[in-house]
């Protein structure tokens, strides 16, 4: 039997239509994630894209992504994505708050604790999220502390042996 390479010029393109998005995916109670590019929908190695809807005068809870990095592109609604500062020369940690309209982007690394608010009162916030890794890692944890390795821009190594 033999097997016939892989073409690679000539693959299948993927539509992903907004009424085929998937609610199936990683949650965080006070927000809502929508999949539309991972391994499962489409076959993605490298990659996971959807969206997250936050409704009006809501916050999300606090979690991080693990080893993923994770790009945020503002669609609508004005979220504020808070994360904890820190403390440095004696100084207590602290949190600081970044406001967003539409048009904005927004760059968590990997590891680093932090929660979505909406404080508009009327309008819910809907944000389109591409994550390094191809499944939506999400880690729901109590409070804002660091739970990570040290270093939070570069790979984690493997541990594996």
């Amino acid at each position: 039997m033999t097997t016939e390479p892989i073409d690679w010029f000539h693959r299948q393109l993927h539509h992903i239509p907004p009424g085929r998005l998937v609610s199936a995916t990683a949650q965080t109670p006070g927000m809502r994630r929508l999949e539309a590019i991972s391994g499962k929908t489409v076959g993605a190695e490298n990659l996971w894209m959807g969206e997250t809807h936050v409704p009006p005068d809501t916050s999300s809870a606090n979690h991080h992504h693990g080893h993923s990095e994770t790009a945020i592109y503002v669609v609508s609604g004005h979220p504020s994505f808070v994360f904890l500062e820190p403390g440095r020369d004696g100084l207590a940690d602290r949190e600081i708050r970044i406001d967003t309209g539409p048009g904005d982007y927004v760059f968590v690394p990997p590891w680093v604790p932090h929660r979505e608010e909406n404080p508009d009162p009327d309008e819910a916030a809907v944000v389109v999220i591409a994550r390094t890794t191809q499944e939506a890692i999400v880690v729901n944890v109590p409070d804002l502390t660091w739970v990570g390795p040290a270093r939070t821009t570069a790979r984690v190594p493997d541990q594996s042996g």
